[in-house]
């Protein structure tokens, strides 16, 4: 490989698994210092890439155009989309989403090398080199493997979000909107994740957030717009609700808190790789494979399968009581 190579990693969806491919961008960097590194996501993904200090530029595909069903705009865009992936000239393209979508996408590039995951047999055709997913991985590790597996050498597992200073500065602006002072300790709680099942109550979050407010902390509850409905509840009782502010706004929000507290979500993985202190509810199926990567004692696993509302109040002040080495005492609620 050369150092002049102009590399296009691509992972479209979502929030968590584009935080997770950061340690495979600084490999990518680590072994080829001189390369122009572009990354192609979803355009609700793209602000994100602004934290990824190896990535040089991005392309955003824009799915709202496509389920749109206007033939005019899906032509245009198509054509757009195709015509910016050929002009980047790319000698290798890494496929890190590499389901029906993405492979097309890396063919449609022309890139002499072309790497990427190919479970199905009918997926390799996409690719120069493959192997299949590494299931038993963690995401951020199997990434990493799948560059080994196609001749990349061995690195340093870097997994770094660097936060923008406007984002930083505009979380500062909420914190002063809302009386949050700043260096006062305060825990940002992602109630929600994508899928109700990995949910944990949210009556259980406000207990907790409850107790914790009792004892002097401030008490943030964030999430996407659509989550602003739903945290009605927590903000009749007077908890700051940040819910629907742009993605490094949160980032900025996190990085202004002591501890993330939620589920598996991908504002957390975002909490990890910005160096927070994190505590995950998870369920036991997705233990080992969606952890908080290189800290899996960050969570607090179900007790039985997918039982996940089955974790208790105890356990969970406990283990806050102990990020905050508070006093021994009653933690439950």
């Amino acid at each position: 490989m050369t150092h002049s190579q102009n590399i296009l990693v691509i992972r479209l969806t979502a929030i968590g698994d584009v935080v997770l491919t950061l340690p495979a961008v600084a490999l990518l960097r680590q072994n080829i210092p001189g390369a122009k590194i572009t990354f192609l996501t979803t355009r609700e993904n793209a602000d994100l890439l602004r934290g990824f200090r190896e990535v040089n530029e991005t392309i955003t595909l824009n799915r709202a155009i496509f389920r749109g069903g206007n033939p005019l705009r899906i032509g245009g865009e198509l054509l757009r989309l195709i015509q910016k992936l050929r002009a980047g000239k790319f000698s290798l393209v890494v496929d890190l989403q590499s389901n029906g979508e993405s492979g097309w996408l890396t063919q449609l590039t022309g890139a002499p090398q072309r790497w990427g995951f190919a479970t199905k047999v009918t997926r390799r055709w996409a690719y120069t080199s493959f192997t299949d997913h590494y299931y038993q991985l963690h995401p951020a590790k199997s990434n990493c493997a799948l560059l080994y597996h196609c001749g990349l050498a061995t690195g340093e597992m870097r997994n770094v979000f660097s936060l923008p200073p406007d984002a930083l500065a505009e979380a500062r602006a909420f914190f002063y909107e809302q009386k949050l002072v700043a260096g006062r300790p305060t825990i940002f709680i992602q109630p929600f994740t994508s899928a109700a099942h990995k949910n944990w109550p949210l009556e259980n979050y406000l207990a907790v957030a409850r107790f914790w407010r009792e004892r002097g902390m401030q008490i943030i509850l964030g999430g996407g717009p659509t989550d602003r409905a739903a945290l009605e509840p927590a903000r009749q009782e007077g908890f700051v609700i940040s819910a629907g502010v742009p993605l490094l706004v949160t980032g900025g929000l996190i990085q202004l808190s002591e501890l993330v507290f939620g589920g598996d979500t991908g504002t957390l993985h975002l909490a990890v790789a910005q160096g927070k202190r994190v505590l995950m509810l998870m369920r036991q199926a997705a233990l080992g494979n969606a952890s908080p990567f290189q800290h899996p004692e960050w969570v607090i696993a179900a007790p039985a399968i997918d039982a996940i509302a089955k974790i208790s109040l105890a356990e969970v002040n406990l283990a806050i009581r102990q990020v905050f080495n508070e006093p021994a005492g009653n933690v439950s609620c």
